[in-house]
């Protein structure tokens, strides 16, 4: 539940200021009333509403229940003695809130019939009250229908998009381990058996030194040809490190897209075979960061990636059903896409964004790098 001290709803599409007409209009009700025994009642209604509305959102368990029961009972009140129905408003509100699916739906029943029937008495009890503010009653009333299932959706997408958010993160952490053991395997199957091999050969070279200096030289060498065939292949898995393929940056992004329930279909080779290391690995970093736009901002369903290599070129994009990227957003470079263009310039690459019914990044990249080095070997 919320904080006790949200007593005005949020995110409902009313503003604020609204929510502290519907506090200080029962005053108005209460006053319109010639008795001060009446006014006296009316306050000490308000007062025990706000308060009850208060605990509710501090309780737990039946103690909730409780006070939504006594909030009812004052609702009623105050729509047929005093023709005030917008307490049924703020009752809505939070009745969206509470999780329990059978909680909530036997509150929204008692809470709906009970003020359809209030408002229905107090048509005879308060007729000209009521006809005058008409318009306002139909509205509150479409209120009291709508918005707890509204509020009620909301809290359970904001629920299982914090699930996702936490699902994700978790994957992220494993793939860090993952590959922090992977570089562990790597380094000892690397380095383990040719440093012990080293160990091994020094210790005899040592021993052979002043008795065989031939056999001596020998395994000196041995443990010189050892060394440079471990530094080459240390050298090979750092490099390997550094890159990333889009091959598998395209596995990664369906995993993603699969969990945010976004459909995904990929056109082309993903298996590049004509584009520098380095291009790639700007490409795939570059992939990653449109496509988790895609889920984070587009609101879409459906995402498709376009991969055209050729000789010259290499062109990927990424194309999305969602609301679009807007000018200010464009204008600004927001959503990351500043990084995108400065990684894609570093290796003479261009970003494009076009808007259909809903966005499409354009990569580009020339092969400039690979036809430098394949003219320099002719």
């Amino acid at each position: 539940m919320q904080s006790w001290y949200n007593i005005f709803p949020k995110n409902t599409g009313l503003s604020i200021y609204v929510w502290i007409i519907f506090c200080i209009l029962p005053f108005y009700f209460i006053f319109r009333s010639s008795s001060i025994i009446e006014i006296i009642f009316g306050i000490l209604m308000i007062l025990l509403f706000f308060l009850a509305y208060r605990l509710s959102f501090t309780s737990k368990g039946w103690l909730i229940y409780f006070w939504v029961g006594i909030e009812i009972a004052i609702s009623i009140v105050m729509t047929l003695f005093f023709g005030y129905v917008y307490f049924a408003l703020f009752l809505a509100f939070f009745i969206g809130n509470i999780q329990n699916r059978v909680g909530f739906f036997t509150l929204y029943g008692v809470h709906l019939i009970t003020t359809i029937v209030a408002v229905n008495l107090s048509f005879f009890t308060q007729t000209e009250l009521f006809f005058s503010q008409f318009p306002f009653i139909v509205i509150s009333v479409i209120g009291v229908i709508l918005l707890p299932f509204n509020t009620y959706n909301r809290n359970k997408r904001e629920k299982l998009e914090g699930q996702l958010e936490d699902a994700n993160l978790k994957i992220s952490q494993l793939m860090v381990m993952e590959e922090r053991q992977r570089i562990a395997r790597d380094l000892h199957d690397t380095l383990g058996q040719k440093l012990s091999l080293i160990g091994l050969k020094s210790d005899l070279a040592g021993k052979l030194m002043s008795v065989n200096p031939d056999s001596a030289k020998i395994e000196i060498l041995d443990i010189q040809q050892t060394a440079r065939t471990a530094l080459k292949e240390v050298r090979e898995m750092v490099s390997n490190m550094r890159g990333a393929k889009l091959e598998e940056e395209v596995i990664h992004i369906q995993q993603i897209l699969k969990a945010a329930q976004i459909e995904f279909t990929v056109e082309g080779d993903t298996k590049l075979t004509n584009t520098p290391l380095l291009v790639e690995n700007v490409v795939s970093m570059c992939l990653k960061e449109a496509v988790t736009n895609v889920v984070k901002h587009s609101q879409a369903t459906s995402c498709k990636i376009f991969i055209n290599e050729e000789l010259d070129e290499l062109q990927i994009k990424v194309e999305d059903n969602g609301i679009g990227i807007s000018d200010r957003i464009a204008f600004s470079e927001g959503h990351g896409l500043q990084g995108m263009r400065e990684r894609l310039e570093f290796v003479n690459g261009s970003l494009d964004i076009l808007r259909s019914d809903g966005t499409i990044l354009d990569i580009r990249v020339p092969n400039i790098i690979l036809q430098t080095k394949q003219e320099g070997l002719a």
